[in-house]
């Protein structure tokens, strides 16, 4: 039997819809976000990036080609609800192994549909991200300073790996180190792709156990949260970048890149998510659409002294690239491994493993 569950926005906007997935046992309070993307959901539902928010997905229909477990992520969802329009009980695709329904059953994860997408989206364009309560109460005169007071804590502790772990390629050319702050299994997939021998750390990992891996090149990760709420990484990370090692950053790997080197960054107004941001390499002035999930951006006005803005996003000329004079690095806000999505900017992968090549021939 369907039941009738409401979405309460801090700023005392209620929503009406219908449960799916895993039943609401309690109020469940969290983050308010969209994404426009008309397809990867799967890829969405298990992006670690999405940890502590519940997730507003634009386009209407999701759950028509169903679950595919070889699309994941990471292993379980790590968002705290999903909100959709209209939710597929057939999914038709040879390669489906379940439903949305199903899956969200599984992880334990609430759902709402036949919720007016479109309005809670535009809410949330022209007022900002607000936190949301998910209850099957009718909601009398709540008390919203509960609302707006919460935050999402520990976010990349709690999606990290919690041990070492190897991914060995056939040739093994070059030795990676991936710092997992919250990362998509796509990057590992690249890298694999293109003979790297990969090491992944947990997010507390220091400087000196991360040199003692000898690696030839590191890679920072996506992830979850607010930057600033990671500063031992951006301490342990701020060492690392004395040695000289080739380092590339991907989204809240580039944010805490750019604060290990002394910029800032932001919290945008309701951020970056979806599979059609256009962005501009300042370097030859070809323009990109990329893949985005983040809600934090470096500030173009606190660039690190060491950098130069290398990408710059064409909606809202926020910073979408950095580059390092001082040592052999540079980040990205965007996706590069994204899937589902535009695969416009895989070159930044070849970019890693040129700057691996040039610093091993120089050591040899």
């Amino acid at each position: 039997m369907e039941k009738t569950i409401y979405l309460q926005l801090e700023d005392g906007t209620i929503f009406t819809g219908k449960s799916f997935g895993s039943n609401l046992e309690e109020d469940l309070v969290a983050e308010v976000v969209f994404t426009t993307a008309m397809t990867g959901y799967i890829e969405t539902l298990t992006d670690p990036s999405y940890y502590g928010q519940m997730v507003v997905q634009t386009y209407p229909l999701m759950g028509n080609y169903g679950i595919i477990p070889s699309d994941y992520e990471s292993q379980h969802i790590h968002m705290s609800a999903y909100i959709v329009k209209e939710h597929c009980e057939n999914p038709s695709n040879f390669r489906s192994q379940k439903n949305l329904d199903d899956f969200l059953k599984e992880e334990g994860i609430p759902g709402i549909y036949d919720l007016d997408t479109r309005a809670l989206t535009k809410k949330i364009r022209e007022k900002g991200v607000m936190n949301g309560r998910l209850t099957k109460r009718i909601p009398e005169k709540p008390s919203f300073s509960s609302l707006s007071d919460w935050k999402i804590k520990d976010a990349v502790k709690n999606v990290s790996t919690k041990n070492i772990y190897q991914v060995i390629s056939g040739l093994s050319k070059f030795h990676v180190v991936l710092w997992d702050f919250g990362a998509k299994q796509n990057i590992i997939r690249k890298l694999h792709a293109l003979d790297c021998k990969i090491t992944v750390v947990p997010s507390h990992t220091t400087c000196e156990e991360i040199l003692k891996l000898q690696p030839n090149g590191i890679m920072l990760s996506n992830g979850p949260g607010n930057p600033k709420d990671n500063p031992n990484i951006i301490q342990e990370l701020s060492k690392l970048c004395k040695y000289n090692i080739p380092t590339f950053g991907i989204c809240l790997g580039h944010q805490l890149l750019a604060l290990a080197n002394g910029g800032d960054t932001e919290k945008l107004k309701y951020g970056h998510r979806g599979t059609n941001q256009p962005v501009k390499d300042l370097n030859n002035n070809q323009i990109y659409i990329t893949s985005q999930n983040h809600g934090y951006a470096v500030k173009k006005d606190c660039l690190p002294k060491n950098a130069h803005l290398s990408f710059t996003n064409l909606n809202d000329d926020t910073c979408e690239g950095l580059s390092y004079s001082d040592f052999p690095g540079f980040s990205v806000q965007f996706h590069p491994e994204a899937c589902g999505g535009p695969h416009d900017t895989e070159f930044l992968f070849e970019q890693f493993i040129t700057l691996m090549k040039r610093r091993f021939s120089s050591c040899h």
